[in-house]
C-alpha cells in the first residue's frame, strides 16, 4: 500500500490538532505511517505500542516514525520497536523540514523539550472525518501535579499570540466549520508569557469579535481556580461561547488534592460549578476524575462519589490511576489495581446516572444540535443527540446545525426531531 502517509493519533485533542498540522507536512511523503503517542496512563502507551506493531505486521515496508509525549520522554524505548524507522520529539514533529524524504533517513531527532520557550503558530485549515475543528493557543505546563509526566513531553507553557490564533479560525471557518475548539495543554494559564499578561478570556473575546462568521467557540479543558472575569461574563453574555465547562477536576477529596499537589480544594469546584450554572443554567458539565489515587483510602474515595453525585455531573472522563515513572506519586503506597478498576466503574456509573438526570431535564426544549454524522451530533450543551424520525431517513449533511426537540431519553444520550 503507498499514498499520502497513515496517522495514527493517541490522546488529547491537542494530538490530534497536531496530527493534522503533521498530515500537511508530510503530504507528498509515501508508504509512511506515523503515530502520535501519549503518554498519560500506561494504557495509552501500551496502545501506542500494539497500533505499531500490528502496523509493522500488516505493512512490513512502510516506514514507522513514532512522536508524541511518550516518545519525546523516553526515545529509545519507541526506537526499539521493530520498523520504526525514525523517532520524532514534540518540537520536531511540528516542522516542515522534519517530513522530507532525506529527513526520513535521519533516525532520531528529539531535542530538549524543556528549553522551548515558544509555540510557532500553524495554519490547519481540514480535520480528517471531523466536523468540529481544534485550535491550538498554548503549549507545554508550569504546574507539577505528582501524577503527571505531561510537563516532561511538552515543555514549559507557550502561548500562541492573538493574531495568530485569529488567523487560524477565521481559515477554518472559511473552509467551512462552524465550531471551533480552544485546545492546549493548559489553557487557562494562556497569556501568561504574552506582554500583558493577557487571560484567556480576552483571547476568547477577540476571536469572537474578530472572527464574527464563527458560529460556536467551546474550551478544551479547564483548570477550576484559573476561570477568568472575562470567560465568566462570555459565559453569561455570549451565546456564541458554548454553554459547557470541561473542569480538570481530578478527585473530589481535599485529602486527596493536596497529595495531588492541585491548587483547588473541593469548594473552589462547588462555587466554580454554582456561578457556572447560575451564568447558564442549561450548561453542560464534564470533569476529568483519576479513580485510585495512591493513599486513596475506601473513605476519601466515597468523598469523591459523593461529590460526583451531589453536583450532578453528566459528562465525567475517568481513568484508573497509573503510575508513570519519575512522578512523586508513583513513589506513593498504591492502591491495589482491582481497586482502582472498581472505583473507576462506580464512578462512570454515577456519570451516567447524572447524564440521564441531566438529559432528561433538556426534553423539550429547542436543542441546536452540530451534525457529525447525518443522524447524529451534540448539542450547544454537548449533549449527544440521535435524530429519529423524518430528518433522520432523510439524512442531513455533516457540519450542518440544525434545530431539534428532544422526545427521550436513552443510553447514548438525547433522541430528537428536528422542528
Amino acid at each position: 500500500m503507498t499514498g499520502a502517509p497513515e496517522i495514527l493519533t493517541f490522546g488529547c485533542r491537542l494530538n490530534t490538532y497536531e496530527s493534522e498540522v503533521m498530515r500537511g507536512h508530510a503530504a507528498a511523503l509515501e508508504d509512511v505511517i506515523i503515530v502520535n503517542t501519549c503518554a498519560v496512563t500506561a494504557e495509552a502507551e501500551r496502545q501506542a505500542r500494539q497500533a505499531i506493531r500490528r502496523a509493522h505486521r500488516d505493512r512490513p515496508d512502510a516506514r514507522i516514525v513514532v512522536t508524541g509525549c511518550a516518545a519525546q520522554i523516553d526515545p529509545d524505548r519507541w526506537a526499539a520497536l521493530p520498523g520504526v524507522a525514525r523517532v520524532l520529539g514534540n518540537r520536531e514533529k511540528l516542522e516542515a523540514a522534519s517530513w522530507t524524504r532525506a529527513a526520513l533517513e535521519e533516525g532520531r531527532a528529539v531535542s530538549d523539550i524543556m528549553a522551548a520557550t515558544e509555540t510557532v503558530p500553524h495554519l490547519v485549515t481540514e480535520f480528517a472525518g471531523r466536523t468540529r475543528a481544534f485550535v491550538e493557543v498554548q503549549q507545554g505546563c508550569d504546574h507539577r501535579c505528582t501524577f503527571c509526566i505531561i510537563p516532561f513531553g511538552r515543555g514549559p507553557s507557550r502561548s500562541v499570540p492573538v493574531g495568530a490564533v485569529v488567523e487560524q479560525v477565521r481559515a477554518l471557518v472559511a473552509s467551512g466549520y462552524r465550531e471551533v475548539v480552544l485546545t492546549g495543554v493548559d489553557i487557562t494559564s494562556w497569556g501568561g508569557d504574552l506582554p500583558g499578561r493577557p487571560p484567556l478570556g480576552q483571547l476568547c473575546r477577540r476571536v469572537l469579535a474578530l472572527v464574527p462568521e464563527l458560529e460556536r467557540l467551546r474550551l478544551s479543558s479547564v483548570d477550576p481556580v484559573e476561570i477568568d472575569e472575562d470567560l465568566w461574563r462570555l459565559l453569561a453574555e455570549e451565546r456564541r461561547f458554548m454553554p459547557y465547562l470541561h473542569l480538570s477536576l481530578q478527585a473530589g477529596s481535599d485529602i486527596v488534592l493536596k497529595r495531588m499537589k492541585r491548587r483547588h480544594l473541593v469548594d473552589d469546584v462547588a462555587r466554580v460549578i454554582a456561578r457556572a450554572r447560575a451564568c447558564r443554567p442549561e450548561l453542560g458539565i464534564g470533569a476529568d476524575i483519576i479513580a485510585g489515587f495512591p493513599t486513596e483510602t475506601d473513605a476519601l474515595f466515597a468523598e469523591t462519589l459523593d461529590f460526583v453525585r451531589g453536583q450532578g455531573l453528566p459528562y465525567l472522563h475517568v481513568f484508573p490511576y497509573s503510575e508513570r515513572p519519575g512522578t512523586p506519586a508513583a513513589r506513593m503506597p498504591a492502591v491495589p489495581v482491582p481497586a482502582r478498576k472498581a472505583r473507576a466503574a462506580e464512578l462512570r456509573a454515577a456519570g451516567q446516572e447524572a447524564a440521564r438526570d441531566y438529559h432528561a431535564r433538556l426534553l423539550g426544549r429547542p436543542l441546536n444540535v452540530l451534525l457529525e454524522t447525518p443522524t447524529s451530533g451534540h448539542s450547544e450543551e454537548f449533549a449527544p443527540v440521535r435524530l429519529v424520525g423524518a430528518a433522520a431517513e432523510a439524512g442531513a449533511d455533516m457540519g450542518r446545525i440544525v434545530t431539534v426537540r428532544p422526545t427521550a431519553v436513552d443510553e447514548n444520550g438525547l433522541v430528537a426531531e428536528t422542528l
